[in-house]
């Protein structure tokens, strides 16, 4: 082999390699990037998805859905008026368990909405906000589960009390977003 055919052969090798190195280093972001801000919704997704190309392009549909959405500020009133309304859910707990988880439900439903996020279908809420609300999506999932529970009279009391946790857990987030725009 001639040193002209070997240096070619040297020379392609080496953008080979380093064409292959860019393509898994941009792989690596790309993942490191969605485990940052699904959290533990990345991992939920995988496991549901089966496999992780599957997950991440799901993932990467939410974040194309979400920066389409129309996310709004509120004013300062605004929010103060929904944590006053909060205040007012649970102070009915003590008499009303049921109906103040029912109330929390629907209030953060309503702030949702407000926000900019569509209201429609439980999975598409957790879908939209597992985006922006990835590390307390967990919080939300166990408050809907005891409301359903409590809507069919099968929720206790100490399930009740857990998912008003978990709402203002994701209540507060919300707002709090809102105060760091």
């Amino acid at each position: 082999m001639s040193t002209n055919s070997l240096i070619v052969v040297i020379v392609v090798a080496a953008v080979v390699v380093l064409a292959l190195t860019a393509l898994l280093w941009t792989l690596s972001r790309r993942r490191h990037h969605l485990r940052e801000r699904f959290g533990p919704e990345y991992e939920r997704t995988v496991e549901e998805q089966g496999d992780k190309r599957s997950a991440e392009r799901d993932l990467r549909a939410r974040e194309e859905r979400h920066d389409r959405l129309d996310i709004k500020e509120l004013s300062p009133d605004r929010r103060q008026q929904y944590a006053d309304e909060w205040a007012g859910v649970q102070q009915q707990f003590v008499d009303r368990p049921e109906g103040s988880v029912a109330g929390a439900d629907e209030l953060v439903t309503r702030l949702m909405g407000e926000l900019g996020y569509p209201t429609e279908g439980y999975e598409n809420q957790l879908r939209d906000l597992s985006v922006e609300h990835g590390r307390t999506l967990e919080e939300y999932r166990a408050a809907h589960a005891a409301k359903v529970r409590s809507d069919a009279g099968q929720a206790t009391t100490e399930e009740l009390r857990g998912a008003m946790v978990h709402y203002r857990t994701l209540f507060e987030e919300l707002l709090a977003d809102q105060r760091s725009r």
